[in-house]
């Protein structure tokens, strides 16, 4: 399998699943309860309507349920080589998002057409988690297989982003995969242990105490879906983090994705 072409075209799309939400400076913040319990709550219905979308007959992608004139742009742009992305917000039964008092939830789903390839080449990369920090650099710094028991994995990775400040985090995922048939599959991952590292690859490297340390990232969720058809496959991954609100006085110096009124 030419692993190289395929995963240029999945890099994006973990990149993106694993993206770092930034703030400048180093100023603690605390993680508490009630923001834990909304970010859970807001994962909770998020996944009743994935459920909901997986169900669908004929309509396995998310991009599959786009309005008509949506959906056949969005594809034909896929094929085309193009990425597709978009901000979600899942809402409450008021209407309005969902949102976590103190802190920030970011919502992304991407999308790319792998053409030439075929499902069970495409689960064989994604599943290869040894060797995505080979692929998937600079964000994946280290990568590793912690266990495997049929559908399901346990991973570490070893994040890294460089925006305004250069940001390392230490991370546990359990992911199960969820095969549907020979064509379709989907998955879930969740972040158990997410740990912020100071002084990354110096000495006196040492982890900060989870949930009082930069906030640039505490907790994480990805959806993947995979369709293979149009003699290539469709890969979806949809998004859910949290992370610390703006500082006070930085809200005016840098941009932020907010979930509107």
């Amino acid at each position: 399998m030419n692993y190289h072409r395929h995963s240029r075209r999945l890099a994006s799309l973990l990149i993106s699943a694993y993206a770092l939400f930034q703030v400048p400076g180093a100023v603690s913040a605390d993680l508490d309860a009630k923001t834990v319990d909304a970010y859970n709550q807001y994962v909770r219905v998020t996944e009743a309507r994935i459920q909901e979308e997986l169900s669908r007959p004929g309509e396995f992608l998310y991009l599959e349920g786009l309005p008509e004139s949506q959906r056949s742009a969005a594809l034909a742009s896929l094929r085309k080589g193009e990425i597709y992305m978009e901000q979600l917000h899942t809402r409450g039964a008021s209407g309005k998002p969902l949102a976590a008092p103190h802190a920030l939830i970011h919502h992304w789903i991407g999308a790319v057409f792998v053409p030439g390839a075929s499902l069970v080449q495409i689960l064989e990369l994604v599943e290869d988690y040894d060797h995505h920090q080979d692929f998937y650099q600079p964000e994946v710094v280290r990568s590793q297989l912690v266990k495997h028991e049929g559908n399901n994995y346990q991973i570490y990775y070893r994040l890294r982003k460089k925006k305004v400040i250069t940001v390392t985090l230490n991370t546990n995922h359990d992911v199960e995969y969820t095969p549907v048939d020979s064509t379709h599959c989907h998955s879930r991952s969740v972040a158990t242990r997410i740990a912020e590292v100071a002084n990354a690859d110096e000495p006196g490297e040492h982890e900060k105490p989870i949930g009082h340390d930069g906030g640039f990232l505490w907790r994480m969720n990805s959806y993947w879906r995979f369709e293979e058809k149009d003699q290539g496959v469709y890969v979806e991954v949809e998004s859910v983090s949290l992370t610390r609100d703006i500082p006070t006085g930085l809200a005016d110096k840098t941009v932020y994705h907010r979930h509107p009124a």
